[in-house]
């Protein structure tokens, strides 16, 4: 962040205190706040549809010209922005430098509670406490849960675009924004040299109190707590890279409306020769974004679809083109397996699989020095990349894959064709139990995603 900001944003949420901190900013010489800017009901403030000029219509047709006009105010202006807020201005508010970045948080059960007892009662401000209303609410599972995924979906949304562009933000809780010192340090990260001398009173807090005493039902609303994950001890750290959507790698068939997404390490001749012996000619390949697009619009009943191989096939086919010396770091690889993860490749073939499939663990997780090669990477990944082209209406996994293409080919109109899958061989007995618990562990992800079986039951 620059040292002398042009603007700020108060990025928050609904009944988590944005408007005393508006108002403790505002007392500040040279800072003017204008509220929630972007809000689609309203303009800044309720019932205000016009601000510099422009009006709701205008905004809703463009709202640059709006943040550009807030950002050629004299002194420090600023805003207020929430999850649900016009996400046109997001992306060039969030890479703008210059303006100022704000976090205000709140226990998003204490948000739920106040904004249900807020709908209920009418009352969004509160300045003489004599005129308090107090009502107990019901406590609505879904509907608190729901508020909670949207906003800690936007929260982490700022945070990574707060990271990838090297800024960072003041982030303040509710439970600061009472405190003359943490605002006056909120006033020096602002470029700003007034300091506040006390904390503006107009503003008083709404539905004091424990919060079991502000539902209906403590009971319900405890029982669902319970249940909840806090901490995020069940969600998943994935530390493989992105893919790319590998458009040229997809193959439109030549006549039909099939679109096959071929995946690294997968049965791509098999089904190259599927397509061909399908429309008597080879299928189309090597396109780019530009020739993406207009097929798919000439074919409007096109379906795209992916053949997809077991783990443990796919991992085995992988270590045997090592062995082989295929692939250009083929011999990097085996350096790697051989002085870094112990791997006895001149011994007992079967434990040198076992030995590369922990490889893959540590490489899929990030562990290894060697970057994840596309024919091992995992399946979820590789087609979550080519969702970014296109999304696969179809997803097959191998075991059932002559089926589900003698249904393509009904469907397309033309005669069913077998496809060749050779089944690799693979060792049995105790051996492929200590296989099928190690290609398990590295491809976890894929195992939950697709819902392979073991490679014995499939």
């Amino acid at each position: 962040m620059p040292a002398e900001p042009r603007a700020f944003v108060l990025f928050a949420e609904m009944r988590t205190g944005s408007n005393h901190v508006e108002e403790s900013l505002a007392a500040l010489d040279g800072v003017t706040c204008f509220g929630e800017v972007f809000n689609p009901v309203f303009l800044g403030q309720h019932n205000r549809t016009e601000l510099f000029g422009i009006d709701m219509a205008a905004r809703e047709a463009d709202p640059m010209p709006l943040l550009d006009a807030l950002l050629a105010q004299p002194g420090l202006p600023g805003f207020r922005f929430f999850h649900d807020h016009d996400p046109r201005v997001l992306d060039r508010v969030l890479d703008d430098a210059s303006i100022a970045k704000v976090v205000l948080t709140r226990n998003p059960l204490e948000s739920y509670v106040s904004l249900a007892i807020a709908a209920e009662t009418g009352q969004w401000r509160l300045t003489n406490p004599k005129m308090a209303k107090a009502v107990a609410v019901p406590f609505d599972a879904a509907a608190f849960d729901a508020l909670v995924e949207a906003q800690r979906a936007f929260r982490d949304r700022l945070h990574h675009r707060l990271q990838v562009t090297g800024q960072s933000a003041f982030w303040l809780n509710y439970d600061q924004i009472g405190d003359l010192d943490v605002l006056n340090g909120l006033a020096a990260f602002l470029g700003c040299a007034d300091r506040l001398d006390a904390i503006p009173g107009k503003l008083k807090k709404q539905n004091p109190g424990e919060i079991e005493d502000k539902v209906t039902n403590p009971d319900v609303m405890r029982a669902h707590l319970a249940t909840l994950d806090p901490f995020a001890l069940g969600r998943s750290v994935h530390l493989e890279p992105a893919r790319s959507a590998a458009v040229p790698t997809l193959m439109a068939a030549a006549t039909s409306p099939l679109l096959a997404l071929p995946l690294p390490g997968g049965p791509e001749a098999a089904l190259r020769d599927w397509m061909t012996r399908l429309d008597g000619a080879p299928p189309v390949d090597g396109m780019k974004q530009r020739d993406l697009k207009p097929w798919m619009r000439r074919h409007k009943d096109f379906v795209s679809f992916a053949l997809l191989r077991h783990p443990l096939a796919r991992a085995h086919d992988a270590f045997r083109d090592m062995l082989a010396g295929k692939g250009g770091k083929a011999n990097t690889l085996r350096r790697i397996l051989t002085n870094q993860h112990g791997v006895d490749l001149d011994g007992d073939p079967d434990e040198a699989f076992l030995g590369f499939l922990r490889f893959l663990k540590a490489n899929l997780g990030g562990q290894s020095s060697l970057p994840v090669a596309p024919d091992w990477a995992t399946q979820t990944a590789l087609l979550a990349g080519m969702a970014q082209a296109v999304i696969p209406q179809r997803i097959i996994r191998e075991h059932e894959a002559q089926a589900e293409l003698n249904r393509l080919a009904d469907l397309v109109g033309c005669d069913r064709q077998a496809i060749d899958l050779p089944r690799p061989i693979i060792a049995g007995g105790d051996m492929l139990e200590r296989l099928e618990d190690a290609c398990i562990d590295a491809y976890r992800r894929d195992f939950l995603q697709f819902g392979f079986r073991r490679w014995s039951n499939s």
